[in-house]
């Protein structure tokens, strides 16, 4: 009996991590696809394409709002159930998706979609989390996260090449066979972890939820507004919220994400390295399609395959990563690897209008790999110290972190690269101008981001290493 349940125990460590990795995939794939594909999807639907992006604020929302229900969720009814709930909800939204007539029936499939992707991902990690000793723990995370490289690259190049021979109705089906195949290996695998303690603070779930739609529409606002002071008022908002959570959570001894967790100091370190990186970082995968189409005047095809290989690279950072920080640790390896990416972003500013398109494919092949790595090391350590009874609490609000970071960083990408737009004494009337002031900007952010890591001890992390 006992040789059973060891080989079943073996058999779910070596399934879950590619389980997750199905879950990952379609969330971050899905997030992407749709750059290369809204000019499309806004002539088929009569639409402007700028009124499209309610396409993708709408879907990013609804991830912001609805993760910091995953660990409740998965407490109560057990990580199984919860998890092939949210994949049938994500396909089902995917499938809804495709049949859209219009607009706002679009919108709708995509919040129906964002409530299946706010828990999927944090529920299939934290099975991860509770399944893994925290020396293995590295080694899995690091096969699972693999897809959030992959995704974003992909999917500006599968959404031009549907696009272009297929039909925009595609990217969205693809998500259905690749969320069949989860459900299936969820169903079977997937461990269904419970929790005695199942009290949900409803309170702090709405002020908190409050706090981050605020900021989200703020700063999706901000790169559209004529007039700013209405912006400033909700993004101020949205920091009194903020406030009035941390009152609430000094009080109440249940709340939904305890002021305990940042006294965990490579948990806050961890926190706040993540918003600050991804606040360059996440802009990338946008800029570059939008600067080879608009700037160069070259397909949504070509741009996608200019970035496509750093997913192959990230492949070789994620070989490399745990021997990179078993031999340097965690405070060099997040300081270091963070400057390097972010002089990287920097030199992209260097070709002018003139060179060649693929002189930024070697630029965004080392991107990746040096991308892999940071990922990889600040999702483990900002969970490196957790206990037990944090876990949950402490996965969802480092799942909400990475994506209120991730739009965060989008936004800020956009607004940047709209105000050395608007500036034609600037950029001399070359819109490529204004691409290559924004990588600057966005890599000088970066490497300022580095000084984050600053506060971790050198020692931080030797229990999750192999």
């Amino acid at each position: 009996m006992k040789q059973n349940e060891a080989q079943d125990i073996n058999t779910t460590k070596k399934l879950l991590p590619l389980i997750l990795a199905t879950a990952i995939f379609m969330q971050m794939l899905d997030s992407t696809v749709l750059n290369t594909s809204l000019p499309s999807i806004a002539k088929d639907l009569n639409e402007s394409p700028l009124n499209m992006q309610n396409a993708i604020i709408s879907y990013v929302l609804t991830l912001a709002l609805f993760m910091p229900v995953s660990g409740f969720l998965a407490d109560k009814f057990g990580t199984r159930k919860v998890f092939i709930v949210s994949l049938v909800l994500f396909s089902l939204g995917s499938l809804l998706c495709s049949l859209s007539p219009n607009l706002t029936f679009l919108v709708i499939a995509r919040v129906i979609q964002g409530v299946g992707g706010s828990l999927m991902t944090p529920v299939g990690k934290l099975a991860l989390i509770k399944t893994f000793d925290k020396s293995e723990l590295l080694q899995a995370m690091n096969f699972a996260i693999i897809p959030a490289l992959i995704g974003p690259v992909l999917g500006p190049l599968v959404g031009g090449y549907m696009v272009d021979y297929l039909s925009w109705h595609w990217i969205f089906l693809i998500n259905i066979p690749i969320g069949l195949l989860g459900i299936v290996l969820g169903i079977k695998y997937m461990p269904n972890y419970t929790s005695k303690i199942i009290d949900f603070d409803f309170k702090g779930f709405l002020i908190f939820a409050a706090a981050s739609l605020l900021l989200s529409i703020s700063l999706e606002w901000l790169g559209n507004a004529k007039n700013i002071t209405p912006v400033l008022m909700v993004f101020f908002a949205g920091f009194v919220f903020l406030y009035l959570y941390y009152r609430h959570a000094k009080k109440d001894e249940n709340a939904i994400f305890p002021l305990d967790l940042f006294m965990v100091r490579t948990f806050r370190v961890g926190m706040l390295g993540n918003l600050a990186t991804r606040l360059g970082i996440s802009s990338i995968p946008l800029l570059i399609p939008l600067m080879v189409q608009i700037a160069y005047g070259e397909s949504a095809v070509v741009s996608g395959w200019i970035v496509a290989p750093m997913a192959i690279t990230s492949m070789f950072g994620k070989s490399a990563v745990i021997k990179i920080l078993n031999v340097y640790g965690y405070r060099k390896t997040l300081m270091i690897n963070t400057y390097i990416i972010g002089i990287l972003i920097c030199v992209m500013a260097i070709p002018g209008i003139n060179t060649s398109i693929f002189w930024f494919i070697p630029l965004a092949s080392i991107l990746g790999f040096f991308n892999s790595i940071q990922f990889t090391a600040m999702n483990t350590i900002s969970i490196a110290d957790l206990r037990d009874s944090q876990t949950s609490s402490g996965n969802s609000l480092v799942s909400v972190n990475q994506q209120i970071a991730i739009g965060f960083g989008i936004a800020f990408g956009l607004i940047v690269l709209k105000l050395f737009e608007g500036d034609t004494q600037l950029i001399k009337g070359n819109v490529h101008n204004a691409f290559r002031y924004t990588f600057l900007v966005v890599g000088f952010l970066t490497i300022l981001s580095g000084l984050v890591f600053r506060r971790l001890h050198f020692r931080d992390g030797e229990n999750m290493k192999s």
